[in-house]
């Protein structure tokens, strides 16, 4: 029996783990969190990936948690409405089909198929690596000290364990040219089941509302030639360069600023994506955003997260040596990958464009769509078709 360690208990580490252990893995998942994240922004399943939460028997439970948003609405920077679409036509998904939840709820779900038969470790992560012919020695943050035959990271777009295996993210990274501060705030303009999208050239808001909660997800966003390095380790400066950024507008984001201002769950970050040559060396693998973000303007992170678990997993069950399954997996999965990544560009942002005459553009396109999605969605989307997951124990 292999003994695997995965870094990161969001997505792809609780799906990886699923389908190792059915495999006959041992397996033990390190979270650095105290316990499964809970709350977060409504996250998309879509094409291939659908049919992974399908064979996990998760589907009927992700339904029930679906918040059927009921339309964007797009705003003029003085607040007057362009249009209200429904979302699926935006993103050119499968109305009746595709499924948003809260990132939360998600991750509450993948969890509860795994919990039983898989070693949690929360409040802890990986410390270091040694790579040794026979297995890895991996010391904990906690001082423990355990020899795994395998780690595999899906600890993020900032992972850790990249960094320990693979060096610097800066090689990695791809900024596009965006920066955003998420957060809560108060439900004020009694929003149910719909979002507000405002913008001008160079930044935009949206305010979501997931249901009928009392409290709405705010999204400012702005374009920023570099990344501000001076403010990601320090909030209080990210606080500032939003006020500063949103200083002369109008509209809501005068009230957003302040929900910003205060908020407790503030994130802010760049929109960027991994770009790596190589998903693994020696005996330590990436899955996921670790390996391959394609940003959240792709609107595919979650998806490429839950099928990247599923085909590592397939590459692993058919009992080939670490070295064979792990190109066997990037063989199978990077030109899936890299064709949802390249959805975007530096620059690139429908939603939010950067000048006039771009925004022009979108505001006639958004006017033309048509009330129902398309059919078959975006087939980038369902690109890759998942193999039976065939092969013996490990």
């Amino acid at each position: 029996m292999s003994r695997v360690l995965i870094s990161g208990a969001s997505i792809a580490g609780p799906t990886l783990a699923y389908w190792l252990r059915r495999r006959g893995f041992e397996v033990t998942v390190v979270e650095k969190a105290g316990a499964i994240r809970g709350g977060g922004y409504p996250i998309d399943i879509r094409g291939t990936a659908l049919e992974v939460v399908r064979r996990m028997g998760v589907l009927p439970k992700l339904r029930e948690a679906h918040v059927h948003t009921e339309r964007l609405t797009f705003l003029n920077p003085d607040g007057s409405v362009i249009t209200s679409v429904k979302p699926d036509v935006v993103v050119r998904g499968v109305e009746g089909r595709d499924i948003e939840v809260p990132r939360g709820d998600l991750t509450e779900i993948l969890y509860a198929t795994v919990r039983d038969d898989v070693e949690f470790r929360f409040d802890d992560s990986i410390a270091s690596l040694d790579q040794r012919p026979d297995g890895v020695e991996v010391t904990f943050r906690s001082g423990a000290q355990r020899t795994f035959d395998l780690v595999v990271g899906a600890d993020g777009l900032h992972s850790n364990t990249r960094r320990l295996a693979f060096g610097p993210e800066a090689q990695f990274h791809r900024y596009l040219g965006h920066c955003f501060a998420g957060f809560t705030m108060p439900n004020e303009l009694g929003l149910s089941h719909e979002g507000l999208t405002w913008s001008r050239p160079g930044r935009g808001a949206a305010i979501y509302a997931v249901g009928d909660r009392r409290n709405v997800h705010g999204f400012l966003t702005f374009d920023r030639d570099e990344p501000p390095y001076e403010a990601f380790r320090d909030p209080e400066a990210q606080r500032e360069l939003v006020a500063s950024v949103f200083a002369d507008d109008g509209w809501e984001i005068p009230r957003m600023v302040a929900a910003m201002r205060s908020a407790d769950d503030l994130f802010f970050d760049v929109i960027s994506q991994i770009r790596m040559p190589r998903w693994s060396t020696g005996r330590v693998a990436l899955v996921g955003d670790a390996a391959y973000a394609p940003s959240f303007l792709t609107g595919q992170g979650t998806s490429l997260g839950l099928v990247g678990a599923y085909m590592l997993a397939d590459a692993l069950a058919t009992g080939a040596d670490h070295r064979a399954a792990f190109a066997a997996f990037e063989d199978a999965t990077r030109p899936f990958v890299e064709m949802n990544q390249n959805l975007v560009g530096e620059g690139d942002s429908t939603l939010f464009p950067r000048t006039e005459e771009a925004m022009a553009k979108r505001n006639e396109m958004l006017r033309s769509l048509d009330s129902l999605p398309p059919a078959e969605g975006r087939p980038e989307h369902s690109a890759l078709t998942l193999p039976a997951l065939e092969g013996g124990a490990a």
